[in-house]
């Protein structure tokens, strides 16, 4: 059975580790763009997206702006802001606080899923919640979606 990895806090980042990631997305933006599977479950006043991040990747966020619950399962090291990148590996569940910009470096396939309460009816409403830089994600750009919307 895997070890669960539950004592990490990932807290909210600096202006100065935000605008190194920044600086380090528009690096990333001029490489071929990795098409990443986005899987969204809107339930019961909550939304789950899940990206399926293969090996090799680097792979910057938004600026999340909402408290979350991330859970990763594979391994990646994530920079959040610290002088060394948190570890991740096996199965993860980390609280998140707003107010951060990270970075994935993926060491095997991993799949990455951030929970928060909502009341948004829609993904793209979701997408809203989360970040005001929504027109830079993924599921936005790529087109490979799955989504589950109950109305519950």
């Amino acid at each position: 059975m895997p070890e669960l990895v539950a004592t990490q806090i990932v807290p909210p980042m600096s202006a100065s580790a935000i605008g190194k990631v920044r600086e380090l997305e528009t690096e990333l933006f001029k490489l071929p763009q990795l098409a990443i599977k986005m899987h969204h479950v809107l339930h019961g006043g909550m939304y789950a997206r899940t990206a399926f991040v293969p090996k090799g990747a680097i792979m910057g966020c938004c600026l999340i702006k909402v408290p979350t619950i991330i859970v990763l399962s594979g391994a990646a090291d994530v920079y959040v802001g610290q002088d060394a990148p948190l570890h991740l590996e096996g199965y993860c569940i980390v609280p998140a606080s707003a107010g951060r910009k990270q970075v994935y470096v993926a060491l095997t396939d991993f799949s990455l899923t951030m929970f928060y309460a909502t009341k948004a009816k829609t993904v793209e409403e979701a997408e809203n919640e989360t970040t005001d830089e929504a027109d830079l994600l993924a599921s936005r750009r790529d087109g490979l979606n799955t989504i589950i919307v109950t109305g519950e």
